[in-house]
């Protein structure tokens, strides 16, 4: 019935499945594997290394209750919604009379509430990879999702973005071999291999999907804030959008294959290694030390790294934002964490 090669691929490295199988699936899943270890046939005790239990996704609920209090159910699609500033549901009406219908509690999306979203109807409107990142951004993996309309539309305006930013560089100069000299090149480079880092942790260790995907906007943030007009420059831009278009393409796998090759890249790039961050791009020239007055933040100060307390302390009270504070004050003691922090006590 089996051969070495259950030995290969057992145990597997990860599990992933909802909170509801634990009794059901995970339960006969880990008890088929002992009987099969037992007969012999598998040599491990267990037949997965991590489990990871994923959230449920939850929606509103949408119904009419009659005399005798029984409910209709109605899904979204059927009634007319109306949002405030932060995407929370106002109002609801059925679209086929225009009349109220009532806006439950958010519950988890099943056939019997009829809370459910078709995710035919998301594709065909902004595409697959636009629901892939918002499922992905939304919430951590091991919590509740709470569906969005508002949510799913931000993350197809990042799509829109990162694809503007990719070809407004495609557009512009072509990159050189010559490396990027400039302070602020240096520092778009080291805020990308901190980001492959970080990436590569919340996503390799921590599963941590949603904040992986934040760090890569704060790098195309940075990206689209470099104004710099050099061949150097657009070298950095373009090691900056490749790695961006290698971290993604696990989440948005459609959108970054197109914008692979628009920055002429003829390999495959479901081949491609993840990338790595650089040793020698994460050592700053210059870092930023945030500088507080009685435990307030009041500022940022820049400073070599293992600059002297004394000359961090002077760079700290003369920092304008910082001085105004200090005003008719008494300074009673000076606290520095190197590289870190200065908190001047009045």
């Amino acid at each position: 019935m089996l051969d070495e090669r259950a030995n290969y691929w057992l145990p597997i490295d990860q599990y992933i499945g909802g909170i509801e199988h634990a009794v059901m699936h995970l339960l006969y899943f880990r008890f088929f594997h002992r009987l099969l270890r037992d007969a012999g046939m598998v040599s491990t005790d267990e037949p997965a290394v991590n489990l990871l239990c994923q959230g449920m996704v939850v929606a509103e609920v949408f119904y009419r209750e009659a005399a005798d209090k029984k409910k209709t159910y109605f899904n979204p699609e059927q009634v007319e919604i109306s949002f405030d500033e932060r995407g929370k549901v106002l109002t609801a009406a059925l679209k086929t009379d225009g009349g109220p219908v009532i806006v439950g509690r958010v519950e988890k999306m099943s056939k019997s509430k009829n809370n459910g979203v078709n995710p035919k109807a998301l594709v065909d409107r902004f595409g697959a990879d636009t629901v892939r990142l918002f499922s992905m951004f939304a919430a951590p993996p091991d919590q509740e999702l709470e569906w969005s309309e508002s949510g799913v539309e931000g993350a197809n305006r990042f799509l829109k973005r990162l694809w503007r930013g990719v070809h407004l560089h495609v557009s512009a100069l072509a990159p050189s071999t010559a490396a990027a000299t400039s302070p602020a090149a240096r520092q778009l480079r080291a805020k990308l291999h901190e980001t492959i880092s970080k990436v590569n942790d919340d996503v390799g260790r921590r599963y941590t999907f949603n904040t992986a995907i934040a760090a890569i906007m704060e790098l195309i943030n940075a990206i689209y804030k470099f104004d710099e007009i050099s061949s150097a420059a657009s070298s950095v831009r373009q090691e900056a959008w490749e790695a961006i278009v290698k971290m993604l393409q696990p989440i948005t796998p459609h959108i970054c294959d197109a914008l692979w090759q628009a920055l002429g890249r003829t390999e495959t790039l479901l081949d491609q290694p993840y990338p790595k961050p650089d040793p020698a791009a994460l050592v700053r020239d210059q870092i930023q030390i945030v500088v507080q007055v009685n435990g307030k933040l009041r500022g940022q100060i820049s400073a070599a790294p293992g600059t002297a307390r004394e000359v961090l302390e002077a760079l700290a009270q003369a920092d304008p934002n910082v001085a105004r504070f200090l005003i008719g004050q008494t300074i009673k003691k000076v606290i520095v964490v190197p590289d870190k922090l200065v908190n001047v006590v009045v």
